[in-house]
């Protein structure tokens, strides 16, 4: 039977939920013992702390630097209590056991992701100290437990509370296993970023430049999803730690996401993101059934919805506005499922309360560096598209130009068919959608598909369209629809 923790050390940077831990060892007669910071969290608690420096014999150092790398700390995780010789060396040099090991590490992922980070900075959040513990402590997993993240401090508590103060030989293993995955992440986000420093004397992060040699992908699982794309397939949604991005987001309300909602999802968020004015994408399928533009929020809401009011029933919504209470009111009029915002003000949750089931959630922006595609035995990795179509970028190759207002529409309507799924065309009239057609397999039916779906007079609009004309039918298609641009 495993013996009953007597002892704790515990050193966060992530502070969530500590301190109601620590008065539940604490309950149980476990001594504390702490660092900087977190021991300064727990006296603030009311909870009874021992400085780690009381049980060392030295202050913390350098600036921090040097707090817990002693053999009074390491040794009271590393020897094995069943072992005479181990037992007798600690006796002799006045070493106690330390029984559970609560570490995470400084943030060095989110320090990384900040724009303009300079190396001290980086360098800075390199933990040594911490990693020093973990690895310690999870080798000695047999006799001491050790915790990497407060999504595990209730059950911990719960099954110390249930069994007289002591963890199960498989808890303990299992949270060894835990430890050495974080290691293992933590050192490759150092090694990925330390890739980008160019030692040109200032030592500046720079942007990544080609592919590595070694494509190190590390996440942590963020939650078990009820199902994947289909009812029998299992699937788990996975963070890279930076606190942005779809992955990242926080949801305001409603049920839980699916997959398929996190997928379109992220095709609305990417759509939104495109347009410096006011607008609204409306996502079916991964597909845009209706995106405009508007001065408010609310205007380009209601304009999307014009576009295509029967596929947007059951939609995810993407906008890159707040969502204040005018445009909550329009969208609140519709069943969707998700909306993704940068944010939402008080008064639009008001309105959208009583929508028990609808995902409110708020993203902060990063663009994806890359896509990468699994294929068997291996991934493939390209650059995100994240050029922003500019009027620079346009060649006209027929004898009579666009006009100007043709040049807008064409302008909008491109960011839009980028993000369609192939064969794409798209008929748009002054930041609105107007009728769409992709993923067919033949470019004249993705013409054909786009003009039969309008609902919106088609004339005047413009198309545009990701796909190759060999052949005059297609364009044809665009003209007979009553396009005069594309």
């Amino acid at each position: 039977m495993s013996q009953a923790i007597q002892r704790a050390i515990l050193s966060v940077t992530d502070k969530t939920g500590l301190a109601d831990f620590a008065r539940k060892l604490s309950g149980m007669g476990v001594e504390l013992i702490s660092t900087g910071g977190t021991a300064k969290l727990l006296r603030d608690s009311g909870i009874t702390v021992k400085d780690i420096s009381d049980l060392t014999g030295f202050p913390e150092m350098l600036d921090g630097r040097v707090k817990t790398l002693h053999p009074k700390v390491h040794g009271g995780i590393l020897h094995r209590r069943e072992d005479l010789s181990h037992r007798a060396a600690v006796a002799e040099h006045g070493i106690a056991a330390i029984d559970m090991v609560v570490v995470n590490l400084y943030a060095f992922e989110k320090t990384a992701a900040k724009p303009g980070v300079q190396f001290e900075e980086l360098v800075e959040n390199i933990d040594i100290g911490g990693p020093s513990l973990i690895r310690s402590a999870a080798k000695n997993f047999h006799d001491v437990a050790i915790v990497t993240s407060p999504a595990d401090y209730e059950a911990i508590a719960a099954e110390m509370s249930n069994s007289g103060g002591s963890l199960s030989s498989h808890t303990k293993w299992r949270l060894a296993q835990k430890a050495f995955a974080t290691t293992a992440a933590y050192d490759s986000a150092i090694a990925s970023t330390l890739e980008r420093v160019s030692a040109n004397g200032s030592f500046a992060l720079k942007p990544a430049e080609g592919f590595p040699d070694k494509l190190r992908l590390s996440f942590s699982k963020v939650t078990d999803l009820r199902y994947g794309e289909n009812p029998h397939q299992k699937a788990a949604m996975y963070s890279d730690a930076s606190g942005t991005g779809v992955a990242n987001a926080r949801q305001v309300q409603g049920k839980e996401l699916s997959y398929n909602n996190i997928v379109d999802l992220q095709a609305a968020w990417d759509l939104a993101q495109e347009f410096e004015e006011p607008v609204c994408a409306i996502i079916k399928h991964t597909n845009p059934c209706g995106t405009a533009t508007g001065t408010t929020l609310a205007e380009a809401y209601k304009r999307a919805l014009e576009c295509d009011p029967v596929s947007a029933f059951g939609g995810v919504i993407g906008v890159n506005r707040p969502v204040d209470a005018a445009a909550a009111e329009e969208m609140a009029k519709l069943f969707l499922e998700v909306i993704a915002a940068p944010a939402f003000d008080k008064a639009a949750i008001e309105k959208f309360s009583a929508k028990k089931n609808l995902r409110l959630v708020e993203i902060a922006n990063s663009p994806q560096k890359w896509v990468l595609k699994n294929i068997s035995g291996g991934m493939l990795v390209q650059d995100a598209d994240l050029h922003q179509l500019k009027d620079s970028d346009l060649k006209v190759v027929t004898k009579r130009p666009p006009t100007a207002e043709e040049k807008r529409a064409l302008l909008f309507a491109w960011k839009v068919c980028k993000h369609m799924k192939s064969n794409a065309i798209l008929y748009a009239r002054d930041g609105q959608t107007v009728g769409v057609g992709a993923g067919q397999t033949s470019r004249v039916d993705s013409c054909r598909l786009g003009a039969q779906k309008a609902v919106l007079p088609l004339k005047g609009t413009v198309a545009a369209s990701d796909a190759f004309f060999p052949f005059p039918d297609g364009v044809e298609e665009i003209a007979k629809a009553g396009a005069t641009g594309q």
